[in-house]
């Protein structure tokens, strides 16, 4: 919306500067300053009529008759001046005919056909500025002036006819450069508008997939013990106890992880709150973790320093082994499943979770696939690339590659 000050700006270009104008097809209404132009334009036109009827009534050559008539003329003219933001083309035309035949009303020519410039493409302009130009050595030739000579008054008159055309597309020009900078203004605050949501959409949904990496595997963990419980509630005293303590730790893990995320969500910047994020590092302790969960868990660690793999690439190969051994323990339950980690700078880090077949039947586990798809637009934001399915023996294989550079 314009917030400046309206009766200082022209109404045709206020409607463009402003979106919210309504527009139904009618003119807009004039503003301060156009009846102060308008005001001062009719003036003008009167004026040089005044100029033009006194040199016409001393002119011994004319008679008192077609003074009146062209007096007349030029009066009408005058007060078709306040038409010209109406119908500044038919005007122009209008007068282009009329100011051949009057004297008095060139004043209301020059201004019509500057009003032209201002509001019309130079097309209509060079149209009837060319018919003006034409006119007037037959003009000067038919009514010469009794002081100055023919050559010098077409010239002055040609001059002036450019210069009147030449500063009305100045303005035009003017306005049109005001409305494209306030167009390219509006493009810039939607840009920005629009990438400021783009970021926030994608910050949410870099926290629903680390939200889903995280309490995927919490929530498994405590699932299956929660089953072996239900199941066998005659289990040894220890092995009881073992199991409480490994739902009880994971759900103080899920807890954890949720009130970070929630931190993360409040503060509005990943690293205002919450602990540190999993590296490569902690692949043995995500190892260790599923191992005393019941999972058969092998580790093929090749990787000599753990710690100078980038902290992006081992993060994002940390949550590839952490969705793998969720999906293996969902839907493979009670086989063996083989972590395997190589690379080198320069080769990049390749992370694979494999299992065989499991034994026997597994009921189907509602809103699958859905952590594949977010590891896989994570390995390709990382810059690397993931692949999964099944393998030829009947298991199941996820293997990622990222870039070490």
């Amino acid at each position: 919306m314009f917030t400046g000050p309206r009766w200082f700006i022209p109404s045709a270009l206020l409607r463009e500067l402003d979106p919210d104008t309504e527009r139904d097809g009618r003119r807009p209404r004039r503003t301060a300053r156009d009846w102060v132009v308008d005001f001062c334009c009719f003036l003008l036109a009167v004026l040089v009529g005044m100029i033009a009827m006194e040199a016409l009534v001393e002119n011994p050559h004319v008679p008192a008759g077609l003074a009146v008539v062209d007096q007349m003329i030029g009066a009408l003219a005058c007060a078709a001046v306040w038409l010209r933001r109406r119908w500044p083309l038919g005007l122009a035309v209008a007068l282009t005919p009329v100011t051949f035949v009057s004297d008095t009303a060139g004043g209301a020519g020059v201004i019509a056909l500057f009003t032209l410039a201002v509001h019309r493409p130079f097309r209509y302009v060079a149209w009837v500025g060319g018919v003006n130009v034409s006119l007037v050595p037959l003009f000067y030739w038919l009514r010469p002036d009794a002081d100055i000579s023919y050559p010098v008054s077409v010239v002055f008159a040609v001059l002036l006819t450019v210069a009147i055309v030449g500063w009305g597309m100045f303005v035009r020009a003017k306005r049109q450069l005001l409305v494209s900078l306030r167009d390219r203004a509006r493009r810039a605050e939607t840009e920005a508008r629009l990438r400021a949501e783009q970021a926030q959409r994608l910050a949410r949904e870099a926290i629903a997939r680390e939200m889903h990496d995280v309490l995927a595997h919490r929530l498994t963990l405590l699932s299956v013990h929660a089953g072996a419980l239900e199941f066998r509630p005659d289990a040894p005293p220890a092995q009881t106890a073992r199991a409480a303590g490994v739902i009880r730790e994971s759900a103080h893990e899920a807890l954890q992880d949720l009130r970070e995320i929630i931190g993360v969500l409040r503060a509005g910047e990943p690293d205002d709150t919450g602990r540190p994020q999993p590296t490569l590092g902690a692949l043995d302790t995500l190892v260790a973790e599923s191992r005393q969960a019941g999972m058969k868990v092998s580790l093929d660690q090749r990787v000599g320093d753990p710690a100078a793999v980038p902290s992006s690439v081992g993060r994002t190969a940390y949550r590839i082994a952490q969705e793998g051994l969720t999906n293996a323990r969902k839907h493979a339950p009670g086989t063996e499943v083989t972590v395997s980690v190589t690379g080198a700078p320069g080769d990049g880090l390749t992370v694979s979770v494999h299992n065989p077949p499991p034994e026997g039947e597994v009921p189907p586990v509602p809103g699958s696939g859905q952590g594949l798809i977010g590891l896989t637009e994570r390995a390709t934001l990382a810059g690397g690339r993931l692949a999964h399915g099944p393998t030829p023996e009947g298991g199941f294989e996820v293997r990622a590659w990222l870039p070490w550079g």
